[in-house]
């Protein structure tokens, strides 16, 4: 005879059958409702169904699409159970801003402390990557005694007192999202446009800030190549935001080369530190002026583009931004000696990659670097690897540089690693040829409300 089912078994068969019924009838081509998705996000989170039933869930979403109306609710789905950050006590509107990552992408350890030095705080929780994209949490770990996860009480008293703010994601505003965000990494689904926009508006919404600035990469070493579905992602998240009450600009960013010279941890802070004592680093610079302007204008719709590039240039060209950087590391408990003489981790080796003819850099493959910059130690395979901090590679080149045979092109810095392989990977990525091409604008595009 069988065993009587408990009511705990009976229990999950319930959610079982509702996230299998559910998948059928999106497969089918049904709009699901709010209490549909939402019983399933939370069914999920507590543990009702399994990984294998909400990932057929989640792929067929990524099929069939959402309407607009199941968006949003998969949104607020994402949200039940978790909270919003208060901030009510910080004087002044807060902004936060969002990128959808790429080779070299420094932009956050510059434009955060940009915009506060220029009177706005900053609030900004950020994560790690998997692949070949590295992730901010990663890189201020190669900071000596910072904290790269604060507790959410402590957000709004730093903001105050400082000035912005950098911490890791907390899954407890958005449990939805923390639950499926791994599994989505697993399952093909990351690509998934309206799974990426309810993944990254919830959080957004759960922050609670002022102004918002999304930063959508497109191009080959960007999450979604395809300018034309780069740029349905960005409407798509623009037109969600709005929906949930949030001011939202948005700036599309060429990624068809490495947007910075520096790939790897340590190695992008460093850069990201002489950036903010006043070097405008080609392509670097230009996207992190936009996305400052932007952000800036975002809680003050009456500053012009000249008075806010007048302000961005006078934080920089006075040291405010990197004396900004120093003293939030330090409040989050950064050793401020040995950040101000930049003792950070430093690979003990370079090897370099030179030109094996002349002619005119017509390409930089940001897979291939970032591929490179990932087997030298400075990236993972899986979420809890070891990083090597001071690992990475720095490119001396930019596409539309001409270069004799024998020029460097790049470093390769390491300690370990297969340094052969990463060799080969950067080697393959500079194309030259004889004709002098110039590179794509690093700003693409910026959409601001009421723009067509």
């Amino acid at each position: 005879m069988s065993p009587v089912p408990s009511a705990g078994d009976l229990k999950d068969a319930a959610a079982s059958a509702r996230v299998i019924g559910s998948t059928n009838r999106k497969r089918a081509g049904a709009v699901l409702d709010a209490g549909e998705i939402e019983g399933v996000v939370t069914d999920y989170v507590h543990g009702r169904i399994p990984d294998y039933q909400m990932a057929a869930w989640l792929a067929t979403i990524a099929c069939r699409g959402l309407s607009t109306a199941e968006l949003a609710a998969l949104t607020r789905a994402h949200t039940i159970g978790g909270g919003r950050l208060d901030l009510s006590r910080v004087d002044g509107p807060v902004v936060d801003k969002h990128s959808t990552g790429g080779v070299g992408d420094t932009t956050t350890l510059i434009v955060v402390p940009v915009v506060a030095a220029c009177g706005v705080p900053v609030a900004k929780m950020t994560g790690r990557a998997l692949g070949f994209t590295g992730g901010t949490l990663d890189k201020l770990e190669s900071v000596k005694g910072l904290r790269t996860t604060i507790p959410i009480e402590e957000i709004a008293p730093m903001l105050t007192s400082v000035g912005m703010v950098l911490t890791g994601q907390s899954t407890d505003l958005t449990p939805g999202d923390g639950a499926t965000y791994a599994l989505r990494d697993v399952t093909g689904t990351v690509e998934s446009i309206p799974l990426i926009a309810a993944s990254i508006i919830s959080k957004k919404f759960a922050v609670r800030a002022d102004g918002l600035v999304l930063d959508v990469k497109t191009g080959a070493g960007a999450l979604i190549q395809e300018r034309d579905r780069a740029t349905e992602l960005v409407r798509t998240m623009l037109d969600l935001a709005a929906e949930f009450g949030l001011s939202t600009r948005a700036v599309l960013s060429d990624m068809s080369q490495p947007l910075g010279p520096a790939v790897g941890n340590a190695l992008e802070i460093r850069q990201a530190l002489a950036v903010l004592r006043g070097e405008r680093v080609p392509g670097l610079w230009d996207l992190c002026a936009t996305v400052c302007r932007l952000m800036l204008r975002s809680v003050d719709a009456a500053l012009t583009d000249e008075q806010a590039m007048a302000r961005i240039d006078r934080v920089l060209d006075d040291g405010s931004a990197y004396e900004m950087f120093v003293r939030w590391a330090v409040a989050q408990g950064a050793d401020a000696a040995a950040l101000e003489a930049e003792r950070l981790p430093s690979a003990g080796r370079r090897m370099t990659v030179t030109a094996p003819g002349s002619g005119w850099v017509t390409g930089i493959e940001p897979r291939s670097v970032g591929h490179a910059s990932l087997l030298l130690g400075a990236g993972r395979l899986t979420y809890d690897a070891p990083l090597d901090h001071g690992a990475g590679v720095l490119l001396r080149r930019r596409v539309g540089d001409r270069v004799d045979k024998g020029d460097v092109l790049a470093e390769l810095c390491y300690d370990g690693g297969d340094v052969a392989a990463a060799r080969s990977l950067v080697e393959s990525a500079f194309r030259l040829g004889d004709t002098r091409v110039v590179a794509p604008a690093t700003v693409q595009r910026v959409f601001e409300p009421g723009a067509a």
